[in-house]
Order: C-alpha cells, then sequence, then structure tokens
C-alpha cells in the first residue's frame, strides 16, 4: 500500500520552514511571522489537536479570514495528518452547521493571531461514512452545487502537490519573492499561491479584504513581485482614476513580475486595460476548477497577442477534449463542453457518490463550460453551460439562493439569476413570490438571508411578482426570467436596501 503519510502537504513544506528559518514567511496587519516562527507554530498545533483526539485522516474544520494564523493552522491540520476544511469567519452559523453535519468533523480550530490563544473545539459528531474517500485528503472544500446544496469537493495530498508542482514549472517561485495574497485562503486559487510561496521560500504579504486603495499602495510600497487576483479586482481598480494615476507613477518600476488573475472570464477589453495600464508586468490568465486542483490552463502575453480572449493552453499533465450534447467530439473550431482528464483531479465530492459519477464522463472530468479551439492546443472559452452565477470570481449556485429565500414562512417561490455587471461581472438578481396571504420585503429577506448564506451570496436587485415565469414547456424558465430583466419587461422594488 502506498505512504500516505509521506504523501502530505504538511510534511512537504515542514522542509522549507525548516530552510528558511530567519527569513520573513507571513507580514498581515498584525502578525509579521518568519518562518521558524511558523514552523514551532505549526508544530504546537498539530500537538494541541492530537491531544484533542485528532486521528490522521479525520476531517477538521478550520475558521479562517486570511490572518497569518489561519496558514498556520492549515498546516498544523497537516502536521497532525488530518484533512481541512475551511470555513469563512464571516459565514454564518448555519453555513457552518451545515458543513459540520456533512464532514461530521470532531474538531473545530480557531486561531485568530500569533498573540492569541489556539482554541481548539469538540464537536459532537458520528461515524463518518464514507471513510475512503477522505483517505490521503489534503482538503474538503465547498463549492456551490447546481441542486442548491454545496459539495464538499475532495482533493488529495498527492494530487494538490503534484498540481504545485507542475505550477512551478510555469510561474517559477523563488526565495525572493514578495507576493501580496488578496484571495481568500478558503478557495483553491488563494490556497495554491500561498503554499507555492512558502514551498520556495517566499514572503506573503496578506490582506483580510481585497480595497482598492490598499491593493495599490501595497504593491507600491512593499516591491511586491506577484499578485493573484479575481478579475472583479480589476475592473474596481480601473473605476477610479486616481488608481489608474498611482499605477503609472507607483507600480510601474519593474517590481511586479506576474498578475496571476483567474476565478472567472476574464474578457477581451479588461485583459487589454490590464495590459496597457500595467505595462510592465506580465498578466497571467488562469483557468480551472475546484474539482481539477485549479490551473489547468494559462494564458500568457504571446498567447493573447496571437489569440486575445483565449484561456490559453494546458498546464502539465492536463488533457481536454472538446464534445457536443450526445458526448461526441465536436470538429475543430466548432463550440462544446470542456471536458478534463489529468492526475490532479478530485477524488470525489463528499458523500455524493451519484454527483460524483454524474460529473464525469469515463475518465473525464465535466467542467460544463462550453470552449472552441481557436488554435492548437488553446482555448476560447464562449459560455456556460451550468446554471452557475460568477459574482466577484465566486460561483453561486442559483438554488442555493432560492432555497435560503424560500424557507422564508412569506415565500412560495424563488428565482435567481446572473446579470451582467461591469464591475462584479454579474449581480444577483432575484424574483420572489410571496404567499398570497403575506407581505415581505427587500429589508425582511435580505434580514433572513444573512442568517443562512455568506454575504457574497445575497442578492443586489430584488424583484417581487405573483409567480414564476414560465417557457413553452410550462415548467419555470429562468432564461425567460433573465429575458425580462434585459429587456426592461421587469421593474425592481423600489425597497432595495
Amino acid at each position: 500500500m502506498e505512504d500516505l503519510v509521506a504523501k502530505n502537504l504538511g510534511n512537504l513544506l515542514r522542509h522549507s520552514l525548516v530552510k528558511h528559518t530567519q527569513r520573513h514567511a507571513l507580514i498581515g496587519r498584525i502578525d509579521d511571522v518568519t518562518y521558524k516562527k511558523l514552523y514551532l507554530k505549526v508544530l504546537e498545533i498539530a500537538e494541541k489537536l492530537i491531544k484533542h483526539g485528532s486521528k490522521p485522516h479525520d476531517p477538521i474544520l478550520v475558521l479562517v479570514s486570511n490572518q497569518p494564523s489561519d496558514i498556520a493552522a492549515i498546516l498544523g491540520i497537516w502536521q497532525a495528518e488530518g484533512v481541512i476544511v475551511p470555513i469563512s469567519r464571516t459565514s454564518p452559523k448555519e453555513v457552518y452547521l451545515k458543513i459540520q453535519k456533512k464532514t461530521n468533523a470532531k474538531l473545530l480550530i480557531d486561531y485568530q493571531s500569533f498573540d492569541k490563544e489556539i482554541k481548539i473545539v469538540n464537536l459532537s459528531s458520528n461515524q463518518f461514512s464514507d471513510l475512503e474517500i477522505i483517505r490521503g485528503a489534503a482538503f474538503i472544500i465547498f463549492t456551490s452545487g447546481s441542486t442548491g446544496e454545496p459539495k464538499g469537493v475532495v482533493v488529495s495530498h498527492q494530487a494538490f502537490i503534484d498540481k504545485i508542482y507542475e505550477i512551478d514549472k510555469i510561474l517559477q517561485f523563488n526565495e525572493q519573492d514578495r507576493v501580496l495574497l488578496v484571495l481568500n485562503i478558503n478557495f483553491v486559487f488563494g490556497l495554491w499561491l500561498a503554499l507555492l510561496t512558502l514551498l520556495r521560500g517566499g514572503a506573503i504579504y496578506i490582506h483580510e479584504k481585497f480595497n482598492a486603495e490598499e491593493f495599490i499602495s501595497t504593491l507600491a510600497k512593499n516591491e511586491i513581485t506577484r499578485v493573484g487576483v479575481v478579475p472583479t479586482m480589476m475592473r474596481v481598480i480601473f473605476s477610479k482614476l486616481e488608481l489608474i494615476d498611482q499605477i503609472e507613477k507607483k507600480v510601474n518600476t519593474g517590481c511586479l513580475k506576474q498578475i496571476l488573475i483567474g476565478g472567472e472570464s476574464l474578457g477581451r477589453s479588461l485583459a487589454v486595460t490590464v495590459r496597457k495600464e500595467f505595462s510592465k508586468t506580465d498578466l497571467i490568465d488562469i483557468y480551472g476548477s475546484t474539482e481539477t486542483a485549479s490551473c489547468d490552463f494559462f494564458s500568457f502575453p504571446d498567447t493573447f497577442s496571437k489569440y486575445p480572449g483565449s484561456i490559453g493552453k494546458p498546464s502539465g499533465g492536463v488533457t481536454y477534449r472538446i464534445v457536443d450534447l450526445n458526448n461526441k467530439p465536436v470538429r475543430l473550431g466548432e463550440e462544446g463542453e470542456l471536458q478534463i482528464f489529468s492526475p490532479y483531479l478530485m477524488n470525489g465530492y463528499l458523500d455524493e457518490a451519484e454527483l460524483t459519477q454524474k460529473s464525469f464522463s469515463g475518465k473525464w472530468f465535466k467542467t460544463g463550460d462550453i470552449v472552441k479551439e481557436v488554435g492548437p492546443l488553446v482555448l476560447e472559452l464562449m459560455g456556460r453551460s451550468k446554471e452557475l452565477i460568477s459574482r466577484g470570481g465566486n460561483k453561486i449556485s442559483p438554488g442555493e439562493i432560492e432555497q435560503a429565500i424560500c424557507s422564508h414562512r412569506s415565500v412560495i417561490a424563488a428565482m435567481a439569476v446572473g446579470i451582467a455587471d461591469d464591475i462584479l461581472g454579474e449581480r444577483i438578481h432575484v424574483l420572489i413570490i410571496p404567499n398570497s396571504l403575506s407581505t415581505i420585503s427587500v429589508f425582511e429577506v435580505k434580514t433572513h438571508l444573512k442568517k443562512c448564506l455568506e454575504k457574497y451570496k445575497i442578492p443586489d436587485v430584488f424583484y417581487f411578482g405573483i409567480a414564476l415565469p414560465v417557457g413553452g414547456t410550462g415548467k419555470a424558465d429562468r432564461s425567460y426570467f433573465k429575458r425580462q430583466i434585459l429587456s426592461g419587461e421587469l421593474t425592481p422594488s423600489s425597497q432595495q436596501t
């Protein structure tokens, strides 16, 4: 049997922590941590977890909010041979309870600062029902599901280690790197960016959340060499003329080598703007998903110059095919669904054997994205076959929003869609059908949703009606609702706050 313990990100990172002891590892608003201090804290956390009963392959909930201490907690869990289940500290209690129930996690760790106590909570749990899927797993990250219920994506240490090494072959991180982390580390993009920086001995400047002014200031003041962003962040920056001026004066010095951008479609116009304003920096567009351990395609400047708007070429070990509705390969240049195979694919969805099976066609993972080949091994993203809304780089299931709204006693039906937006990529529009015997306001809906949804999933625009729009088949029709919005046929509620 393979040595699952040896193939562990905790063991891999431990060597780097020991090697770079005196170098700065993590710089946050409060903490400034060397590799040695991080290493000692990781060992302490692992020891405490084991004393609390942590066993190899146990899922452990870890609260995160982009603090240096969060990374110590993650590495400590791996050092104790556990499986991380990251949850944002801002998530409502109902979200946390759902994830705890789904994972049957026995422990939760909340470590908010290097100056504070390591808080470990024992949770009541039953025997976990799907032991095999988490053997050798590095993490379980919950993403929006098409059914409305979040899905727990299980990725192994081996898959993630190998993918990180493939990413590094392309990007070539080093110990001189100063990386700005504004991406949430409870998502796979932010997680691999942090781990790869630490693996190569670089320093990570961590922001709790994205603020455009602070972002530009940190790039300049700390001579950042690489940064990871989602397109929404760039749209916000370019909506402020004073920041564009600061980019030219303070950032375009040659220090910033790479802007890594992904999480949602970049688009040609924004790609041109970023390349123009950050003229001394390489913009690298990245395509991938949690299920594939991220970073399946890269578009570098030379690819963009030949194929503007493309998602680029596959990374090492990744193969793909493009198929029609009958799952047959399309002809060259035709549109179809992108399906991916690599050694880095997820183990599956936690306790969702049927959903896992439906997500694959044989060995191929079905991305749900529509693409076409525009050059040799170069793909262009044409749209999504899935109904997920992409708001600010976050993928959100309309069904999850609808279920949350309909759990209010005064609502009998709801429908959510994403509508294109210049800043966020898409904004969430929702139609609410109240019970005929009740009335409900936007304020009441928002108050209700804050108790059961993360903030970024709460709709931006609200409509009220007496029935959901239906199509020719007599079924509720999401595309018809979207057309009604775009045509101006529907008027948003005047109570949007």
